[in-house]
């Protein structure tokens, strides 16, 4: 019989897993992981430019996106294109950016399909005696340490030559050159973060869900079960 059990504490570590799902995915796509050296207006540029910016454009380089800006010499205005520069998984930039993208989508798998399970158990708590919120907690540790993996190879990548062509002859493994760290990797380190918090949390959310309030609510014979 499905009881509907719904505590704070569950209710945290669910809301808690999509949410670092959802944030490794956002940081995982984006092209925001190094922010280039600036490259200046061409004098086509300066001649044509119709109150634009003056300020020279940062292009930014992705595990296997980038983003840069393209003229419109008939339209006299510049817009910024961002897709992937790889067709496919060999032609990502470096040996070390493909490890970094198996163990990130590795990770974002794993955290994707816990955040799943997490809505699934304010009705179903345990599978065969072993409770969901525990196997949970465990995957997401696993989930973790893939991405600690991808992350500490990642910056190995920043000698290929798609990052020089964006950092500068002086940019090499863990030097980053004349680039600059985006927000994509700082997002990911954080979303790395939360999930070995979300791990640890899941402990809180079986213990909230199996508590004595809560066994006393099934033998009076409620089907929604909600406790603070």
């Amino acid at each position: 019989m499905c009881h509907v059990i719904v505590t704070c504490r569950s209710m945290l570590w669910t809301l808690l897993s999509i949410f670092v799902a959802f944030t490794e995915l956002v940081a995982f796509m984006s092209a925001d992981w190094l922010i280039g050296k600036a490259k200046p207006l061409s004098s086509e540029d300066m001649d044509n430019r119709t109150g634009g910016s003056q300020e020279p454009y940062h292009p930014t380089l992705g595990i296997y996106r980038r983003c840069t800006r393209i003229s419109h010499m008939q339209l006299f205005r510049q817009d910024t294109l961002c897709g992937p520069y790889a067709e496919n998984f060999n032609e990502i930039a470096s040996g070390f950016w493909q490890a970094t993208a198996i163990f990130l989508a590795l990770g974002i798998m794993i955290l994707c399909t816990m955040a799943l399970v997490s809505v699934f158990t304010m009705c179903v708590q345990s599978i065969m005696k072993k409770s969901i919120f525990n196997v949970c907690g465990l995957l997401q540790g696993i989930a973790g340490l893939f991405l600690i993996l991808g992350l500490i190879l990642y910056p190995a990548g920043w000698g290929c030559q798609k990052a020089i062509s964006y950092c500068g002859p002086y940019a090499s493994a863990y030097k980053l050159g004349d680039c600059s760290l985006g927000w994509a990797f700082y997002t990911a380190i954080g979303g790395t973060i939360l999930t070995f918090i979300c791990a640890v949390f899941s402990a809180q959310a079986e213990i909230a869900t199996s508590s004595d309030k809560v066994q006393e609510e099934i033998e009076e014979g409620k089907k929604l079960i909600c406790l603070l």
